[in-house]
């Protein structure tokens, strides 16, 4: 899977990249001088000389902003350890200025796994908190004031994200137990709504805090924990809808691309023709790329007769038509490209799929699911 915008990757952990958002970046120094001057006024209250701590603060406070993106990192290799021994599937872990993120692209299948896969990482951050508390007591008395601020700072700063991320509610750790714990009851998608809808009273929680006490940090938090649950409920339903819907009846038909060997002319003509912004290109038949209207208005205008289109077409993504929109879906945004060209059983052009497909296609089952409801028909309930 493609990096998500702004982030760089810096190693990996059982074949998942680990990236770094440049955010980290920005936020890496503003903590370091607030750890440096917390690391101050403590020298200063407890009468420790600045020539006795062993450089200078600022530069502990980088240490001890480093050490905590480190135990942030700890905390998200814990979920992704857990997940890939249990059939969940991981595309990446990346630290941003408000922690890190697990990018998982399938959950482990059994309630009970998510669950556990949820709590191993506040039990390691929790667990972190716990020894550097020891070490903080094993260093008191040894004249290291400096290793003893460090080490106390970031026992308190695990313990405060292994305790709010046991938040019952989503995006937090804490909101995916619960939903585990309701699912069997509740069914997925019912589960997953009681969690989206609990983040979002943290969020208001948050953001009213946040103006209270005039603390824009508490602000962003309320903000991405809104996100965070609109955007998990989201998903979870339109998982639930497009497992049951095959390509076929999403697609839009279309059984001729843009042949590979034709002109950029040729290609400007299709498009405005279509009056789409991209098409698939296909060689005998069969999609082998897709040509954009960016690529065409690359290319001047007299020159595109002599451009032919093989010299400008872009990868895509090919979906069968008997596959679940679902996975289609999520192939397209693995890849991050917005339409899909669609083969038949011979794997030749037989349609597109591109977001306003899936929108249609939504909106068209959850009218089906509202008249099932006036109608009083059955509704499927969890096995």
């Amino acid at each position: 899977m493609r990096a998500r915008p702004g982030a760089l990757q810096v190693g990996s952990f059982r074949g998942v990249p680990i990236r770094v958002h440049v955010s980290l970046l920005v936020a890496l120094p503003l903590l370091a001088l607030s750890f440096g001057g917390a690391l101050q006024q403590a020298a200063e209250t407890a009468d420790v000389p600045p020539g006795a701590l062993g450089g200078h603060p600022w530069a502990w406070g980088l240490a001890v902003a480093v050490g905590l993106f480190v135990s942030v990192l700890l905390h998200e290799m814990a979920h992704t350890f857990y997940a890939l021994r249990h059939g969940g599937e991981v595309h990446g872990i990346t630290l941003m200025i408000v922690g890190g993120v697990s990018e998982l692209a399938e959950v482990p299948k059994r309630p009970r796994d998510e669950a556990v896969m949820a709590l191993v990482g506040p039990l390691t951050s929790l667990g972190l908190a716990a020894f550097l508390g020891a070490l903080t007591w094993l260093v008191h008395g040894l004249g290291m004031f400096q290793v003893q601020f460090a080490l106390f700072t970031l026992a308190m700063l695990n313990a405060v994200l292994g305790g709010f991320n046991l938040l019952p509610a989503f995006p937090m750790d804490g909101g995916r137990i619960v939903r585990a714990a309701l699912t069997p009851r509740l069914g997925l998608v019912r589960a997953t709504k009681v969690a989206a809808g609990l983040g979002r009273l943290f969020a208001v929680l948050f953001g009213v805090w946040g103006l209270v006490t005039l603390n824009p940090f508490t602000l962003v938090v309320a903000f991405f924990v809104l996100m965070g649950a609109e955007g998990e409920s989201r998903q979870v339903r339109m998982k639930a809808v497009l497992e049951k819907v095959q390509v076929e009846a999403l697609m839009t038909p279309r059984m001729v691309g843009v042949d590979l060997d034709l002109s950029m002319q040729d290609a400007h003509w299709a498009l405005r023709h279509e009056h789409v912004s991209m098409l698939p290109v296909t060689s005998t038949g069969r999609p082998v790329g897709r040509v954009t209207w960016a690529a065409v208005q690359a290319v001047p205008e007299a020159q595109r007769g002599s451009y032919v289109v093989r010299d400008a077409m872009e990868d895509g993504v090919v979906a069968d038509l008997r596959e679940d929109g679902w996975t289609a879906l999520r192939r397209m945004a693995e890849a991050r490209v917005p339409m899909a060209a669609v083969v038949d059983e011979d794997g030749l052009l037989a349609g597109t799929l591109d977001w306003n497909d899936i929108q249609r296609g939504l909106a068209r089952a959850e009218e089906a699911e509202r008249q099932r409801s006036r109608t009083g028909w059955p509704r499927e309930r969890t096995a």
